[in-house]
């Protein structure tokens, strides 16, 4: 048995992490996407949905499978760049919040641990996918970005 609250590679392959975790994301842009894909997920599915709005009156009911968190980021009430004072860019906050996720919660062990779909706009996205395939060792190719985006992830 592991007592360990750290998440590591051990802790990825307890039986609690058998299942495939997914990590969405999206921002306003990108709903209608969103809510097709959340859709087309078994009820059984386990993970994170990250969505970045411009304020408050964004956040809407949203059918997600009951293991999954849905996190709200609103940017009226976010910080720009840490000692810029400047108010928070379109994809900042996602970049932020997902990174952060990422680097304590993702599984990288094992074949498929985690399907990653990001649905928000292309500079909080590219740069999630910077921080995921540099930092994190994932494959590009299990990565699903827009095809307009241009990125090497897209499918």
């Amino acid at each position: 048995m592991i007592t360990t609250a750290e998440h590591n590679a051990s802790v990825c392959r307890t039986s609690r992490h058998t299942r495939v975790q997914h990590l969405i994301t999206a921002d306003e842009h990108a709903l209608a996407e969103l809510e097709a894909l959340l859709a087309t997920l078994p009820i059984c599915s386990t993970g994170r949905v990250f969505i970045e709005v411009p304020d408050a009156s964004w956040q809407a009911s949203l059918s997600v499978p009951a293991r999954m968190t849905l996190t709200w980021l609103d940017r009226s009430v976010r910080s720009g760049a840490p000692g810029s004072g400047r108010g928070c860019v379109a994809g900042e906050a996602l970049s932020r919040a997902v990174t952060a996720w990422a680097d304590e919660m993702l599984c990288t062990d094992g074949d498929d641990a985690t399907r990653v779909h990001l649905l928000g706009g292309y500079l909080g996205t590219a740069d999630i996918v910077d921080h995921l395939t540099a930092r994190l060792g994932i494959a590009a190719a299990a990565i699903h970005t827009p095809e307009r985006f241009g990125l090497a992830t897209a499918r």
